[in-house]
């Protein structure tokens, strides 16, 4: 099936974690219950990627070319209410490595391999619709750099860790056929930029954002299903900035569009639990280059019904068409509450799609 039916199909998009033992438990939970709603599928990011990029960070201070940097304090994460979520000591390269030389074992090209051969085998038996695309979502090599790197070793880091996720990448087309693979890049870190969250933040940081992120979709072929999720971050379930409107991503979003030339196919913004009102919205109105896109605000919210149906009709009027979503991945949310989510984001599809 072609990028352009498959997008078309579904009013509901998965961001990508889920709570659940594994890939299969992931796929069957959602096929069963969301699946007639879907374009795409991911496999739950379970296990070592229960917590995004948190195993990337593991990876890296492990890696042998790496190592503390005692000259910058440890990075505090805070959440939106000041809230500390932990520390961590930031990392650069160890004196005398060429930065040139070095690789870094990222992991998500066999975890998309083991994935995928749950999914052709689930979509062979019918339990998963057929034409839903097999999701694959890949971090941005300025996640890591801002969440676990010194950015005085930022500017050496960023190239090494994109070449590596370039390399896992063209693993990940080589292994899953590109009518049946879509990709999400997962926007957090660069969102968090704009909104100055970060102490260090170089002076032409949109610039070098837009062109990031463009890289990343021009290396996706045209045949494979692309797009891009923007996010706020939720490591406690709770925003690290609370977004004023959807203004900042709207120009993010609309300056990538124009600095890609293929296609890109979906796109993903979140709307927090408390926004119905217009001027959350309004900016919507400047989104540009996304009209042959399926657009996807994340409101759907855990257990709040009468609320998701509120913030679907406070976007009608600057969004004609749009799909569901929750505002971020579920891997840190208590599992007890997938079937809820789940169940919520079929009855906004099926209120989108008037039934």
């Amino acid at each position: 099936m072609a990028a352009t039916s498959a997008r078309r199909r579904g009013g509901a998009h998965l961001i990508g974690s889920v709570p659940l033992a594994d890939a299969e438990a992931v796929f069957r939970t959602v096929a069963g219950a969301l699946g007639p709603h879907l374009a795409r599928m991911p496999d739950g990011e379970t296990g070592d990627r229960r917590r995004w990029i948190f195993f990337q960070s593991i990876m890296l201070k492990n890696h042998g070319a790496m190592e503390v940097d005692p000259t910058v304090p440890p990075f505090a994460l805070r959440q939106w209410d000041g809230k500390l979520i932990r520390e961590m000591p930031l990392l650069r390269f160890r004196a005398g490595v060429d930065p040139q030389t070095v690789s870094f074992e990222t992991g998500y090209a066999p975890a998309a391999r083991a994935s995928w051969d749950v999914f052709r085998k689930l979509q062979a038996e019918r339990v998963i619709p057929q034409g839903v695309r097999f999701q694959v979502c890949l971090p941005t090599p300025m996640a890591s750099a801002y969440m676990y790197v010194s950015h005085k070793a930022r500017d050496a880091y960023i190239p090494v860790y994109e070449r590596s996720l370039a390399r896992a990448r063209d693993e990940i087309f080589a292994s899953v056929p590109a009518e049946h693979l879509s990709i999400q890049w997962d926007v957090c870190q660069e969102v968090l930029i704009y909104e100055n969250f970060f102490e260090h933040r170089p002076a032409d940081y949109k610039s070098q954002i837009v062109a990031e992120l463009a890289r990343l979709g021009e290396a996706v072929p045209p045949a494979v299903e692309m797009g891009y999720h923007l996010c706020y971050g939720s490591p406690a379930d709770e925003h690290l900035v609370q977004p004023r409107d959807l203004a900042v991503m709207v120009e993010m979003a609309s300056d990538v569009r124009r600095a890609v030339t293929r296609s890109v196919d979906f796109l993903h913004l979140p709307v927090p639990k408390d926004r119905t009102d217009d001027a959350y919205f309004r900016p919507l109105k400047n989104l540009e280059g996304y009209g042959d896109a399926a657009l996807y605000l994340g409101l759907v919210h855990y257990d709040d019904r009468k609320g998701d149906l509120a913030r679907i009709d406070a976007a009608r009027p600057f969004a004609p068409r749009f799909g569901v979503a929750s505002e971020c991945g579920w891997g840190r949310t208590d599992p007890q509450r997938v079937p809820g989510l789940l169940e919520s984001h079929r009855i906004a599809a099926e209120a989108l799609n008037g039934r």
